[in-house]
Parts: structure tokens; C-alpha cells; sequence
């Protein structure tokens, strides 16, 4: 009977120490999605600055301007996961367009406003990249721990759901925001 007792008293043990490992897991997955919320905060409060320092050059590119914003106004409005990760892509997408744009127009590559915008959203897209990186890294180790025998079991039971990567979805998107002097 004392076997009994002992086996028992170590599998609650186990199940306690398992559940709150998966628990600490999965806040560091929404403290580091929260990192990357707070940068593309701050680059989608860049992009109306962008626009209105581009306009006044940029005169015959308003279907540029629109789809920039409309990419930029459903990349804040989308919540979930795996929609905003499809969303915030093809912002950077947009925003790259709006760049190449801007290569054809040297007055405004000179344009000290414009060179300070650039600054600012190389610095933020390379805060995002890192903020990426760290969550990607949470998420993959948050995976690997409920799909692992046997806490896979313990998932199960209290519901733990596998996270999405950020990950970029096309080639082309693959390539970094391109901002010249």
C-alpha cells in the first residue's frame, strides 16, 4: 500500500511540475508576441509620417498611398495569430512598394524629413526582425513541449494549442525593406 502511495504522490508530482512548465511557456510565447506588437505599433505611427513627407514629391502615385494605408489599417485591425502574421507580410509587401516608387524621385531621396523616416523604420523593422526572432524561438520551444511524450498528454487534457511561427510567407517577401540614400 505504501507503493501505491508513493507512485501516486509522484505522478501528481510530475503532473504539477509539467503543467506549470507548460504554463511558463506559454506566457513567454504571449510576453514575446507582445514585443513584436509594440514595434509594429510604433512602425504603423512611421508610416502616416512616410506618407505625408512622400506626398508633396510623389504627386501621380495615389494608388500607392492607398494601398499602403488600407494594408497598414487592416495589419492593425487583424487579431489573431496566424491572420496577423498574413497581414503584417503584406504590409512590409506594400511598403516596400512605396520605396521603389520613391527611387524615381531624387528631390525627394534628399529630402531631410524623408532621410530621418528612413531611419526610423530601418531601425524599427530591425527591432521587428529581433522581437521575430525571440518569439520564434518561445513558439518553437512552447511546441516542442506539448508535443513531447508525455506531457503531449497533459496538452491534451488542458487544452494547450500549438502556437504559430512568424514566419514570411513568399519568396519575394523574404527580402528585406530596401531604403537608399
Amino acid at each position: 500500500m505504501n507503493i501505491f502511495w508513493f507512485v501516486l504522490i509522484a505522478i501528481a508530482f510530475f503532473v504539477v511540475l509539467a503543467y506549470n512548465s507548460l504554463i511558463r511557456k506559454s506566457q513567454r510565447v504571449k510576453e514575446a508576441w507582445a514585443d513584436i506588437d509594440v514595434q509594429l505599433k510604433r512602425r504603423y505611427n512611421l508610416v502616416p509620417n512616410l506618407i505625408e513627407a512622400v506626398k508633396g514629391y510623389m504627386t501621380h502615385e495615389k494608388e500607392v498611398f492607398e494601398k499602403v494605408t488600407q494594408a497598414r489599417t487592416r495589419a492593425m485591425g487583424t487579431i489573431d495569430g496566424k491572420e496577423k502574421i498574413k497581414a503584417e507580410n503584406q504590409f512590409t509587401q506594400t511598403l516596400k512598394t512605396l520605396f521603389a516608387v520613391a527611387e524615381n524621385y531624387p528631390e525627394l531621396k534628399a529630402n531631410q524629413s524623408f532621410i530621418e523616416l528612413q531611419k526610423e523604420l530601418v531601425d524599427t523593422e530591425d527591432k521587428i526582425q529581433a522581437a521575430r526572432r525571440f518569439y520564434n524561438s518561445n513558439v518553437r520551444d512552447y511546441n516542442i513541449a506539448i508535443k513531447v511524450f508525455p506531457r503531449n498528454i497533459l496538452a491534451q487534457v488542458f487544452h494547450f494549442k500549438l502556437e504559430p511561427l512568424f514566419e514570411i510567407t513568399e519568396a519575394a517577401e523574404r527580402e528585406a525593406v530596401k531604403v537608399k540614400f
